[in-house]
């Protein structure tokens, strides 16, 4: 990796850097496609993509036994790390839950009650890598809320992974389903013979996917549109280079498209974190995707003038996973308001939250973070406000309601007050 100046970058490298996208725009026409045959076809079409894009012949679609069987006979040791990780996911979300509230207001009782949705759908990524990991992030919080029915679909194999089948089952889902890509979108958003149909879509997934909850957007609900997986390393001259290069590979393992990043106003440790990243990529096992993800124009270790200046940097990328390493981290992470997810310091390596530690992998990408959270217990619920007002109470807001509904030409409003103190 070269290390470039903040201060020299371009127009062009700025846009690369600060307006990622999630690349969806050149798959979205077949997806929509694929998504209408769906809606039209039911199970013959997620067969028959199944088989084209897959390359497997899906006999039944419904695997939810298969997750049960997996989760008893998976290797004592990688159920106990299911099971921990689980634990720690599960523990984390519980505390997100709301209380419902009512209170006085000057004789307006006002309050605010939270309910679950009833069915959400949860995408598990499958093809080139299996991720039980992203299983326990999906359904845990959904099943926290106290969602009904939770149903995970998941690619097809011809022998299907039992980690991640394992965890599906151990995260409590409902209903598991082997199909991926659009289709499974597709399938959980319209329904078919064998899939439920779902209010919501949860689960990161590749550009099929992300333009497929595209294109179901507005029949259900979906969490965000997410792109390629990314890392942002805040760090200053106390920080260990070689921790900070093995934080950038590991990011880089998931996808070619995948957008590394080092920000520091140290120059020795510029180079030092580019030296190291050299060192450790031959240790890497997928080390053509590494390599191809260090080649990207969104990836790069980049020297700040000072401090401030690489926070402004750090904030305008709104990166998925901020890793701060500094001495002073605590003081850096108060300035920096734009972030999925924030790791404090030389022991908390991204894979920690990735796995165990217990909050949510499932992040906005591409700066989404400026506008939008993590995936959380707060997405799968649904909030009504409650009001009660006594005679006192509307008497005094009369003449308000009254003024504003006549300024509205809503004149019905304001009479439906009147009336009640004739």
């Amino acid at each position: 990796m070269d290390v470039r100046e903040i201060q020299d970058l371009g127009p062009a490298e700025r846009t690369a850097l600060f307006e990622r996208d999630a690349g969806i725009e050149e798959v979205r026409e077949d997806v929509r496609d694929i998504v209408a045959r769906v809606r039209d076809e039911g199970d013959v079409a997620v067969r028959e993509f199944c088989r084209d894009f897959d390359g497997v012949e899906v006999g039944n679609l419904d695997v939810t036994d298969a997750a049960e069987r997996a989760h008893e006979e998976v290797d004592d040791d990688l159920l106990a790390a299911i099971k921990t990780a689980a634990d720690n996911v599960r523990e984390f979300h519980e505390r997100q839950v709301p209380d419902d509230w009512r209170d006085d207001f000057d004789g307006r009782e006002l309050g605010r009650r939270f309910r679950p949705l009833s069915r959400v759908g949860v995408y598990v990524p499958g093809g080139a890598a299996a991720y039980p990991s992203s299983a326990l992030m999906g359904v845990i919080p959904a099943k926290v809320a106290g969602v009904d029915h939770v149903v995970v679909a998941t690619p097809p194999a011809e022998e299907m992974n039992p980690a991640t089948l394992a965890a599906i089952h151990e995260a409590g889902a409902d209903a598991v389903y082997s199909v991926g890509g659009a289709q499974a979108v597709g399938a959980m958003a319209y329904g078919t013979e064998t899939v439920d149909t779902v209010q919501k879509i949860v689960g990161p997934g590749n550009r099929w996917v992300t333009a497929a909850k595209a294109e179901v957007r507005g029949d259900v609900d979906i969490d965000f549109l997410a792109g390629p997986s990314e890392v942002l390393v805040l760090a200053d001259e106390t920080a260990d280079p070689a921790f900070v290069a093995a934080d950038l590979l590991a990011q880089a393992e998931h996808d070619a498209h995948t957008s590394v990043v080092a920000v520091t106003d140290d120059p020795a440790l510029a180079d030092a974190v580019a030296d190291e990243v050299a060192a450790q990529l031959p240790d890497c096992e997928r080390q053509e995707t590494v390599e191809a993800a260090l080649d990207n124009d969104e990836s790069g270790v980049f020297l700040a003038r000072s401090m401030p200046e690489a926070v402004l940097f750090a904030e305008e990328y709104a990166a998925e996973h901020l890793s701060i390493q500094a001495d002073d981290d605590e003081a850096l992470l108060d300035r920096i308001d734009s972030a999925g997810s924030v790791f404090l310091g030389p022991y908390t390596p991204v894979a920690a939250g990735d796995y165990a530690s217990g909050t949510n992998h499932v992040l906005p990408t591409g700066g989404g973070a400026k506008r939008v959270g993590g995936l959380s217990v707060e997405t799968f619920l649904r909030s009504t406000t409650v009001q009660r007002l006594d005679r006192a109470a509307l008497d005094d807001l009369s003449e308000t309601i009254t003024t504003l509904a006549e300024a509205e030409g809503l004149t019905g409003h304001a009479e439906s007050v009147r009336r009640r103190f004739e």
